[in-house]
């Protein structure tokens, strides 16, 4: 019996048993991890279910601060003034922070970690990055709140006044 006529027979490049490959597609992942500032709570994810999460971040930063008119592009982006936050407060958004860092040096520490050596960084190794911040009143005190938790508040954003 030859191997062409068997139905059972196995092809080493198909790709229709389960495989992935170049004719299976799947959705696009995100590689890129945005800087997080040094208080950021490592286990808070942005929200899954937006893909590109990072990259509809990185819109509003880049455009809100010349925005004509910030109450209506906050309304677009579901950014509320007034909600209520997971513990149950009010809270009622001040202010939106942005602040932009360029990285132009590396720390790199010798062997027992008491001393170092600095590098300043060449020029297309140096990283600009930006944090967007949303600073909301609770009643006694200020929240920092970062763009995903901003948008995952609970509640309608209400008109100001």
């Amino acid at each position: 019996m030859h191997r062409e006529q068997d139905n059972e027979h196995f092809h080493p490049y198909d790709m229709t048993h389960g495989h992935l490959g170049h004719n299976n597609p799947r959705p696009a992942a995100q590689w890129q991890t945005p800087h997080a500032p040094h208080d950021h709570e490592h286990g808070a994810k942005p929200d899954e279910a937006e893909p590109d999460f990072d990259l509809v971040e990185k819109a509003f930063t880049d455009n809100f601060p010349n925005a004509p008119d910030p109450t209506s592009f906050l309304r677009l982006a579901g950014i509320p003034f007034e909600a209520t936050a997971a513990d149950g407060r009010r809270l009622q958004l001040l202010r939106v922070t942005q602040d932009n860092r360029v990285d132009i040096g590396s720390l790199t520490p010798h062997l027992g970690g008491e001393t170092f050596r600095y590098d300043p960084l060449p020029s297309a190794m140096v990283s600009r990055r930006q944090s967007l911040g949303f600073v909301y009143f609770d009643g006694e005190g200020i929240r920092h709140l970062s763009f995903a938790e901003a948008r995952a508040l609970s509640g309608a954003a209400s008109e100001p006044t």
